[in-house]
């Protein structure tokens, strides 16, 4: 079957936006360290994202009450837990298990069947937009201690969760709208709950013009891209059997080009990589990129498999005509 790898990703990516949204109506509970955007806004969510565990953890949780007692251990706990999935599955918390992730994909197939055409990014914007991800990141670390200095308001707990697409999007799908409305609380409130109606605004625009927008931004991406010395999860290339098509390079939902440019080390799993493995399905040269958890081989690429790919998604364009 040409297209089982797409489709086991597929079904693994619907049945984890089951799972993490609607998961804790069914008793399904995960914890608050999961390494994806499984909003805790959702009501019945199955898990949280761990971004929230850490806001709370480097804010009122390093409070001396909190380092006295059992917060301190729960915060612990989380952080064991994410370190343990992030070791095992890497990235493809992204690629495979993201709701939100599914959420742009979803915004993408619609766009293809609209037939417009995706906007694809420019080297420079790209490298101009490639640190923002670790800007919010360090942003979602060091606002929440300066409440607990008493620097900030309180108000400016969770940061991050304030101005998250993934706040105002995910629980619509629970058929809740409230985070779609400015809160006039105070001008903090009121600050925030604006940003986030207008970064809600462009991430929906985005996400419909361009395959996987928000992950460009996406702090979790970042900071599972920094845990990638203790992942076993690997994308690898065998570079002198790399032919130089650039399958990888057009099927590549994050425009990466060190997959096909690279040369001369077999370690291609960039900061955008999110371990999709479309690049490998793709690839017409055999054995020449793999996936591997270990040194078990997972996938490999294979010009059998990427030839029937090819062969079967000619078909479904050509039936789409005849329809």
């Amino acid at each position: 079957m040409p297209l089982k790898v797409a489709w086991l990703r597929t079904a693994v990516q619907h049945l984890g936006f089951v799972v993490f949204m609607y998961g804790g109506r069914f008793g399904i509970r995960l914890g608050a360290a999961v390494p994806c955007f499984a909003c805790p806004y959702v009501r019945g969510c199955g898990g949280n994202c761990y971004l929230m565990g850490l806001q709370w953890t480097y804010g009122f949780g390093m409070t001396l009450e909190a380092l006295r007692g059992a917060p301190l251990v729960t915060a612990l706990g989380w952080l064991l837990v994410f370190i343990i999935l992030v070791a095992a599955l890497g990235k493809t918390w992204c690629g495979w298990l993201c709701p939100f992730g599914l959420v742009q994909d979803w915004f993408s197939f619609l766009r293809r069947k609209l037939g417009v055409r995706e906007r694809i990014l420019t080297e420079r914007t790209k490298r101009a937009l490639a640190p923002i991800k670790y800007i919010l990141l360090v942003y979602l670390i060091v606002l929440p201690p300066l409440i607990t200095a008493k620097i900030l308001h309180t108000d400016f707990n969770l940061p991050f969760c304030n101005i998250c697409p993934g706040k105002s999007l995910l629980p619509l799908f629970a058929g809740d709208p409230q985070y779609l409305a400015l809160n006039f609380s105070n001008t903090v409130t009121l600050t925030f709950s604006t940003l986030l109606l207008v970064i809600t605004g462009i991430t929906l625009v985005g996400m419909f013009f361009k395959d996987r927008f928000f992950c460009i931004f996406c702090p979790l991406l970042a900071l599972i891209h920094l845990a990638k010395p203790i992942t076993f999860l690997r994308l690898s290339k065998k570079t002198d059997a790399c032919t130089g098509c650039g399958n990888c390079r057009r099927v590549c939902v994050m425009d990466i080009d060190e997959v096909s440019a690279e040369r001369n080390k077999p370690d291609v799993q960039t900061g955008e990589c999110l371990d999709c493995v479309r690049c490998a399905e793709s690839c017409t040269a055999n054995g020449a990129l793999s996936l591997k958890w270990f040194r078990f081989n997972l996938f490999s690429s294979s010009r059998l498999y990427a030839a029937r790919r090819a062969s079967s998604s000619t078909r479904n364009v050509r039936s789409a005509g005849k329809s």
